[in-house]
């Protein structure tokens, strides 16, 4: 319960409220922690007896003599539970050290409980973790999986919707306690199993039960981002259809592809509102690639000229929206759109011509976005 790695956190927050030395101690006497390094690993007579007796130790200089390992101060067993885990002792006279002993204990027994609750919830997440992850591979269900789901309080009977909620691009990871705020959040709705699928996604399987309206799951889930966004973190949704909870890995396919086009348009998307993406996302990579090259190949090095073609695809074709948006004058955007054309053999003033643009372009950001 007591380990060196939290000891040493609960020596590093107590020293920031006093001065003194600080010792953490295990119930057989071993120092685990200490400011004093030196300390570390030796044996105190003093803790033994507090982890013993249940009761603080007051040790003057005289006494510290014959009391092996010992410094004058005060020592205080550590309560979890209603059991001595361990002792704290604060060195220095007994007299200037005394009136923060019960504070400290205080402080140290908060700090453990803290921890443990918070070591119970990453337990549990990861449970929670790899049952959905396999849930959603599986395509039949084995003994095991149904165990789990009854374990985790899982409904394996109830119709639900695949949602994956993905960040903004995060430059640094996210904290430990931001997650555990999120996980939280989403955990008191015990009906519907929420996961981190790595730093940038999380993956909820949304309760359908009682209503299966897009209406319903997309205020529920603006009402969530807006919670992310108090929390400083921009995200977006792709939101699957309804399914059995046999076809879940169905409706979790369905998400990934809605994702993809909401962080592009940063809203929430549901999978039954795509239309032309359906088509795209079945194509495979390499026939992508090969189309990249048929088209915008001859360009690719022009940064310019791909930025001017995706700000036109993104202004509707709008040549004046797009001359604005790209801050230049409008014989400056007739003049690049003229050189694409010279070296693509692609018109964009053609509407057959500005499809296959469109189409590259998008394939080139999805490429980008994977390397």
């Amino acid at each position: 319960m007591l380990l060196p790695k939290l000891a040493e956190k609960i020596v590093q927050e107590v020293r920031k409220l006093i001065g003194e030395d600080i010792i953490v101690v295990n119930t057989d006497g071993s120092i685990i922690a200490s400011t004093d390094k030196s300390r570390v690993g030796t044996f105190h007579e003093g803790a033994k007896i507090v982890s013993k007796q249940k009761r603080k130790l007051i040790i003057t200089e005289r006494e510290q003599q014959s009391l092996a390992g010992t410094k004058a101060g005060i020592n205080f067993p550590i309560f979890f539970q209603n059991d001595v885990i361990g002792v704290i002792g604060i060195t220095g006279d007994p007299q200037k050290v005394t009136p923060f002993g019960e504070i400290i204990r205080k402080m140290t027994e908060l700090i453990i409980s803290e921890n443990y609750y918070a070591e119970q919830f990453d337990r549990q997440a990861r449970a929670m973790e790899t049952f959905v992850m396999d849930w959603i591979q599986s395509e039949e269900w084995n003994d095991s999986l149904l165990n789990r789901a009854r374990l985790l309080n899982v409904d394996l009977r109830i119709k639900r919707r695949s949602v994956i909620i993905e960040f903004d691009e995060q430059s640094q990871m996210i904290p430990r306690d931001t997650w555990s705020t999120i996980l939280s959040w989403l955990a008191s709705n015990k009906s519907e199993p929420a996961i981190r699928w790595g730093n940038e996604r999380l993956v909820l399987l949304m309760d359908c039960s009682r209503s299966t309206s897009r209406e319903s799951a997309e205020k529920r889930l603006r009402k969530f981002i807006a919670f992310l966004n108090a929390k400083g973190l921009i995200a977006y949704a792709g939101v699957g259809q309804v399914v059995l909870p046999s076809n879940i890995r169905n409706s979790f396919r369905q998400a990934e592809r809605a994702v993809k086009i909401a962080k592009q348009k940063r809203k929430i998307i549901f999978d039954e509102e795509l239309t032309f993406e359906m088509i795209l996302d079945e194509l495979n990579p390499k026939a992508k690639m090969e189309f990249i090259q048929r088209t915008i190949g001859p360009i690719l090095e022009e940064k310019e000229w791909l930025d001017t073609l995706k700000e036109l695809v993104k202004q509707n074709n709008s040549l004046k929206n797009t001359a604005k948006a790209l801050h230049i004058h409008i014989n400056t955007l007739y003049y690049r759109l003229k050189k694409i054309e010279e070296s693509t053999q692609l018109d964009p003033n053609n509407f057959h011509d500005l499809v296959n643009l469109y189409l590259a372009i998008n394939f080139l950001d999805e490429y980008t976005k994977n390397q």
